[in-house]
């Protein structure tokens, strides 16, 4: 079981500790991680953007499309959206995506001491371990 750390918004890390947001949804133009490097046992430490590990979740399923087009995204948009809590104006500034990685959240956890990683980047997702 690999080990990864994601940058989340607030907002975001806000609704996986509240149990509303159950899918993560990576979307990009090139094929970078998590695009094929996540996998069902992973565990996904959670970060916001120039802070510390604030918690963690374990991936309980995973979906990836290659390529999708018009009506795979439509598909997509319509069975997740409201798993991911993501709106319209979300999709909207989708223009061209080439990779998409659906991340289903489980077993989330709130550190009260969290484990610390040096992160100087700009990546949203990397794999530790």
């Amino acid at each position: 079981m690999a080990k990864h750390l994601g940058i989340f918004t607030k907002d975001n890390i806000e609704k996986i500790f509240s149990g509303k947001k159950i899918i993560d949804g990576r979307f990009s133009k090139i094929k970078i991680s998590p695009y094929c490097d996540v996998f069902v046992g992973d565990t996904v430490y959670i970060k916001e953007p120039g802070e510390g590990v604030v918690g963690q979740f374990v991936v309980s399923k995973v979906i990836y499309f290659d390529h999708p087009d018009i009506k795979d995204l439509a598909e997509i948009k319509s069975s997740y959206s409201r798993l991911m809590l993501v709106d319209d104006k979300f999709w909207k500034r989708l223009e061209k995506i080439n990779y998409v990685s659906l991340i289903f959240v489980t077993n989330v956890t709130r550190f009260l001491v969290p484990p610390i990683f040096d992160k100087k980047d700009s990546r949203g997702w990397m794999r530790i371990g």
